[in-house]
């Protein structure tokens, strides 16, 4: 994964600890409060919270035990790898976007990041510029050719 999505998934996971975690401690003692727990509808709202926030704090702590962090500054070359930013162009339609190749828990399309594993990645590495690109892509196949190819 990238330094940046490294510290994104750092910050959730001191957000999930330090404001979330004791937010839900005191909304199940306030509920605890009110009496009788086998008809307390704040009671259990409160408890799946508080599971699912403490799912995700594990999911989160194993995440960056495991995680691989990629120093994107330090890569380079004139082929598409991990952590590249690519400017592509549809053949079709003439439509230019641009993407950033980058580990699946980081991944999100709207702000241009896409999953290492996602078909159209997996079709640009190894390809250069000025290479046209097949994918194969759940509402059909896409052409695209590689304008440019950058690390920042």
């Amino acid at each position: 994964m990238t330094a940046n999505g490294h510290a994104m998934l750092e910050a959730e996971l001191k957000k999930r600890q330090s404001e979330d975690r004791p937010a839900i401690i005191q909304a199940i003692s306030e509920a605890r409060a009110h009496g009788d727990l086998s008809e307390n509808a704040e009671y259990h709202a409160a408890k799946e919270q508080q599971s699912h926030n403490e799912g995700r704090i594990a999911e989160l702590e194993d995440m960056l035990s495991r995680a691989e962090v990629i120093d994107i500054s330090k890569l380079g070359g004139d082929t598409v790898k991990f952590g590249a930013t690519v400017e592509l162009v549809d053949e079709d339609t003439d439509e230019e976007k641009t993407y950033q190749i980058v580990g699946d828990q980081e991944a999100d399309v709207k702000s241009g990041k896409i999953s290492i594993s996602s078909p159209i990645a997996r079709a640009l590495i190894g390809k250069s510029e000025g290479d046209s690109v097949e994918v194969a892509a759940p509402g059909g196949a896409k052409s695209y050719e590689i304008l440019a190819i950058k690390f920042v």
